[in-house]
């Protein structure tokens, strides 16, 4: 793949400290997982994945972007649409893990917060399974883990 259509991931914790700083949440997940539990951000706005080819326009070019879904992998799916449709690779970014960790954080929600129980049961989404030595955090290595602030 192009260098230059890398997407960017940022965590839960990044993505709360960027709110404060004006950046868009764009929401992937449908309709009835946004009606029963949701992101309580003040710039937000929801744009299903079964319907994002065809109103991805709505998504302003000239405003910092960040992705979110469920677990972080449909919002990974449709930032690299976004970079393939000509949106800047700087101002569109992936929020990793998605809701699943954003709730299990403490950060701001509206609606039923056991929606996100059972959903892969481990960490970041994903099914719960044994570590190794070399990996012991969610966020990678235990030396990717110090350097980062998300876990």
């Amino acid at each position: 793949m192009n260098t230059m259509n890398q997407a960017k991931e940022i965590c839960p914790t990044t993505t709360m400290g960027r709110i404060n700083e004006g950046v868009l949440l764009v929401d992937v997940r449908e309709k009835a997982e946004v009606e029963q539990l949701a992101f309580d951000v003040p710039n937000i706005m929801n744009i299903p994945f079964s319907e994002f080819e065809d109103r991805y326009q709505e998504i302003p070019k000239d405003q910092d972007i960040i992705m979110v879904c469920q677990v972080g992998e449909r919002s990974l799916k449709t930032t690299y649409f976004l970079l393939n449709q000509g949106y800047d690779a700087s101002k569109v970014v992936n929020m990793q893990y998605g809701l699943n960790r954003w709730v299990a954080k403490g950060f701001p929600t509206i609606g039923d917060t056991l929606a996100t129980e059972g959903n892969g049961g481990g960490c970041c989404g994903t099914p719960a399974v044994e570590t190794t030595k070399a990996q012991t955090s969610c966020c990678g290595t235990t030396a990717e883990a110090s350097e980062s602030k998300c876990c």
